[in-house]
């Protein structure tokens, strides 16, 4: 037997908005905040650059130019890697957000598999974005392998909702 994988999307209900519009205020938070230590760090480090080669008595230690040109690199350094950071997460959450919908993805069970450790039961399925969800032992002793379960998540990010 072949299956394929079906995917639809559909709006997103409101507590769902509500969860991607939080983690977006507070990712976005988060970068300003990394972005701010970083910008700390790429002046900190020249100037300790230059103590060390004044403590081993090179001359001219404290070259303006060396130290705005090493600053400017660690600026770079930290503008791309915080961009680039924004450009695979967070403008994916922004994404979702404008265009307000999730998608449906229908996925076959292909394991089951109970965790006594933390008392918690997984089924692992076909999806191209969760490998396992977890569900409740009602559902665990309903749903059989081979079954099909729908789950949903926000469209570009890929943050899971739930299934059904």
């Amino acid at each position: 037997m072949t299956f394929g994988l079906h995917y639809y999307t559909e709006p997103l209900n409101g507590d769902e908005l509500r969860f991607l519009k939080q983690k977006e205020l507070s990712e976005r938070s988060q970068y300003y905040k990394v972005f701010k230590v970083l910008m700390f760090f790429s002046f900190l480090f020249p100037f300790l650059g230059a103590w060390y080669r004044a403590a081993e008595g090179a001359e001219n230690a404290f070259s303006p130019v060396r130290f705005f040109v090493a600053c400017a690199v660690f600026l770079f350094i930290s503008i791309f890697g915080v961009y680039m950071s924004y450009r695979v997460f967070l403008r994916n959450v922004q994404r979702d957000i404008k265009y307000k919908t999730k998608t449906v993805e229908k996925s076959q069970v292909t394991k089951k598999t109970y965790i006594q450790s933390t008392d918690s039961y997984y089924l692992y399925i076909n999806s191209s974005v969760k490998l396992s969800i977890e569900v409740s032992r009602e559902d665990f002793n309903f749903i059989n392998e081979g079954d099909e379960v729908n789950i949903e998540y926000a469209t570009f990010s890929k943050h899971y909702f739930g299934y059904f």
